[in-house]
């Protein structure tokens, strides 16, 4: 049921749709589709002045309806798996540029979120806001020890806002997967819950200031990158105050060379802090885009970089991450099969899918790259390409799997940026290497074996990663057999055959045992046998009798 307000907010969002001219996205709706004929004959559609592509119209639209839908917007275009390559590109150019709120309700918030007063806590707090966006607003102040931060305040009201907003977009998913084939395709339900859980999470900055500091021990004793400090006592869940840093933004080009930055060494850098985190670290920024990485140019020729902004990160299971190693590995060897297997075995295709049928698709997206030099082949494109092609076998796409594509897009895009003759793949290769070396040990010695190499020895490298599983499952009481049915018959025959010998083993021991307590009575004589009571007689005859039953039964 649709109240009130949310009933304004809907005609506010199709009143913005129409002035962007997306009126088709309306029209082609099933609940509008008999009245599409009216688009036609409508006279602001006769005399409407032409606009832009469609691209550029629907990120404008998202712009007009506020914050929430910009970051939804932001979020989407990291799924170029799913989307045109021309909305996904415009989607990306999305700004998260908010009007701010006013300063009074952000030392009002700190206040009472930290328990004193701005005095106790800052000699000098800025009335301008640094910067403002959806989720927070941040200010530049000054601690009494004289050092400089950053102060990141939560909006107010914004759950409200969220749950509003987030419950418009839920409406909008469920009808369009109702009613439009390639809003299915799009899977536009499982989009709003992944960006609502997004939001929320964002929400809460003793979580992000988590992640910093993770991220920061991470990099203590390296030169690559630097996160700025966390100041604790002064953080909650809606304020938190970090050490204010400052550098050059990565995609100032004109200034990074102004001060005669090594551009080739900054972009291997940027390569190196990823592939660091993914293969060694297994904790990486998730949202690495240009907005929120900057460079310390105090020694040109040793670039430092600087992240900012910790509120969506990514971790891999080690399964998923020895996977991608080996993934990478097989491709640059241009082993299709191996990488089929590889998505097989590790469940993101369906095990129903022929082996075959996947190396033809994935030898279709990836041979095509190799008639061009090394430095020019784009992981992150690549990457996206596998999806979209692997998607018709019913490739599961995995949260971690799509922020792992997003940032390696970023970085890469960065790189490039950076110096043009990168070469992604020397510069990731060691680093994928230290985090699998037996495994690669193994798959080099047996790519060397002349001839024709069988099934088994291929996956003998694999062989300690299933062992390490079952012994993990059988620790935990999740490890389960599967039987075949004709399998299941056999043993149930092996298991009667058993029972059978059981009881003739017990019975033949019982009438033994009989035998010689009548032998003990004064030896063997006729009249004991005749004389012998009748539930004696009726115990034998029934004893022979089950005997024969068991017999015929069996």
């Amino acid at each position: 049921m649709i109240r009130p307000a949310e009933a304004l907010r809907l005609v506010h969002i199709n009143r913005i749709l129409f002035r962007h001219g997306l009126d088709e996205v309306i029209l082609a709706t099933h609940l509008f589709r008999p009245l599409r004929f009216l688009y036609f004959v409508a006279p602001w559609h006769w005399f409407r002045r032409k606009q832009g592509p469609r691209a550029e119209r629907i990120r404008k639209a998202l712009e007009d309806l506020g914050p929430i839908f910009v970051k939804l917007g932001q979020i989407i275009s990291t799924r170029r798996d799913l989307l045109p390559q021309d909305i996904a590109d415009e989607l990306a150019l999305l700004q998260d540029q908010v009007a701010p709120f006013p300063t009074k309700q952000a030392r009002k918030i700190i206040e009472q979120s930290l328990g004193c007063s701005i005095a106790e806590v800052f000699t000098q707090f800025d009335e301008k806001p640094l910067a403002s966006a959806s989720v927070a607003q941040v200010y530049g102040a000054t601690l009494h020890d004289g050092r400089n931060v950053v102060v990141k305040v939560i909006r107010p009201n914004i759950i409200k806002t969220i749950e509003r907003d987030t419950g418009l977009m839920q409406l909008i998913a469920d009808l369009g997967e109702r009613y439009s084939v390639e809003a299915r395709r799009l899977r536009p339900t499982q989009l709003v819950s992944d960006f609502k859980r997004t939001v929320f999470d964002e929400l809460d900055l003793v979580r992000e200031a988590a992640n910093a500091s993770q991220l920061r021990r991470n990099f203590e004793k390296s030169e690559l990158l630097h996160v700025p400090e966390v100041y604790w006592q002064w953080t909650s869940k809606q304020v938190m105050v970090m050490e204010r840093i400052s550098g050059v933004p990565i995609d100032d080009i004109r200034q990074l060379a102004s001060h005669k930055v090594n551009m080739q060494k900054l972009a291997e850098r940027g390569v190196e802090i990823f592939f660091k985190q993914v293969f060694v670290d297994n904790f990486f920024h998730a949202d690495m885009h240009p907005g929120n990485i900057f460079v310390d140019v105090l020694n040109p020729e040793n670039p430092r970089y600087i992240a900012v902004d910790f509120g969506i990160v990514g971790t891999l299971s080690d399964e998923d991450k020895r996977y991608l190693a080996k993934n990478f590995l097989a491709f640059f060897n241009r082993d299709y099969r191996r990488v089929a297997q590889l998505h097989l075995d590790s469940g993101w295709v369906p095990a129903h899918v022929h082996v075959g049928d996947l190396e033809t698709a994935i030898r279709t997206v990836c041979e095509p790259n190799f008639s061009r030099p090394l430095k020019e082949i784009s992981f992150g494109q690549i990457l996206v390409r596998l999806f979209q092609t692997v998607r018709r076998f019913d490739f599961v796409i995995q949260p971690q799997l799509v922020l792992l594509q997003k940032t390696l897009l970023n970085i890469e895009g960065i790189g490039r940026q950076l110096y043009p003759d990168l070469d992604l793949w020397s510069t990731a290769k060691p680093f994928m290497e230290k985090a699998m070396r037996e495994e690669v040990l193994l798959d080099t010695l047996i790519s060397k074996l002349p001839g024709e190499k069988p099934e088994w020895l291929r996956r003998l490298p694999d062989l300690p990663g299933y062992i390490e599983k079952i012994v993990r499952d059988a620790a935990q009481g999740r490890l389960s057999v599967r039987l075949q049915a004709q399998e299941l018959r056999q043993f149930q025959k092996v298991l009667k055959q058993g029972n059978r010998r059981n009881f003739f083993t017990t019975v033949g021991a019982a009438l033994l045992i009989c035998a010689s307590v009548i032998y003990g009575l004064d030896g063997y004589q006729p009249d004991i046998i005749y004389g012998a009571p009748f539930p004696s007689w009726l115990l034998g005859v029934s004893g022979i009798g089950l005997i024969f039953l068991s017999w015929f039964r069996d």
